[in-house]
């Protein structure tokens, strides 16, 4: 009989989890690969959202740049790029995996970034993973040294409950407002007309990257 979940852990254009980049990455990551599929699934959330600089400038939107095996070399990118590496890093020790995306309204964000992205609500992409018998989202994004520079906790992840609001104070760092739906590959051709529609200030002047000059880290208001 075939699993039905079988086609959430090939890889594919950008969940390229077949190539040595994304394999090396697993192997730096994961003590056992033998080990049960939660307790990867969690050592690969943090390699990933630590081991991966959450960088929003500079960041190549071409379909070469959005590949999990650019990911795992350049060791930088934000949440279209890190939630695509996840992805592939998971399905490659065959957790099944698919991409989500949705609109949020960012609290936590430079001047600077929110003159570029045009305001408060950003285009987000995260990662939903198949554990024990349900669907569970993960946001391995702002990496732990960027969280505590912007005064927030850094997100955990159990692989059982959903990773998804920054705790920050009394509230959420981000608020859901749009669901664009889970996929089982990067949707390039809707992440980059969404992209450009949303935030044409953010891109660089050919629209296949964000504006470069600068990092999000040295942006951060004092430690709270």
């Amino acid at each position: 009989m075939t699993d039905p979940m079988d086609h959430l852990t090939r890889p594919t254009e950008f969940l390229d989890h077949q190539t040595e980049e994304v394999q090396t990455f697993i192997d730096h990551a994961v003590k056992d690969r033998s080990a049960d599929r939660r307790t990867n699934a969690v050592e690969l959330y943090y390699a990933v959202r630590d081991g991966v600089d959450y960088e929003v400038y500079g960041a190549p939107l071409t379909r070469e740049g959005l590949r999990a095996s650019h990911t795992a070399t350049t060791k930088s990118g934000f949440c279209l790029h890190k939630s695509a590496l996840y992805a592939a890093a998971v399905r490659a020790l065959g957790i099944p995996s698919r991409l989500v995306y949705g609109d949020v309204r960012n609290h936590l964000a430079s001047p600077r970034l929110l003159e570029h992205v045009g305001g408060d609500v950003f285009f987000h992409g995260l990662t939903q993973v198949h554990l024990e018998g349900r669907w569970v989202k993960a946001t391995p994004v702002f990496n732990k040294l960027l969280c505590k520079l912007y005064g927030m906790r850094a997100l955990e992840f159990d692989g059982l409950s959903d990773s998804l609001h920054h705790p920050h104070g009394g509230g959420g760092a981000m608020e859901f407002l749009t669901d664009h739906g889970a996929f089982d590959d990067v949707p390039y051709d809707f992440v980059l007309e969404t992209m450009r529609r949303k935030h044409p200030k953010f891109l660089d002047a050919g629209g296949t990257g964000t504006v470069s000059g600068g990092r999000l880290a040295d942006e951060s208001a004092p430690t709270r």
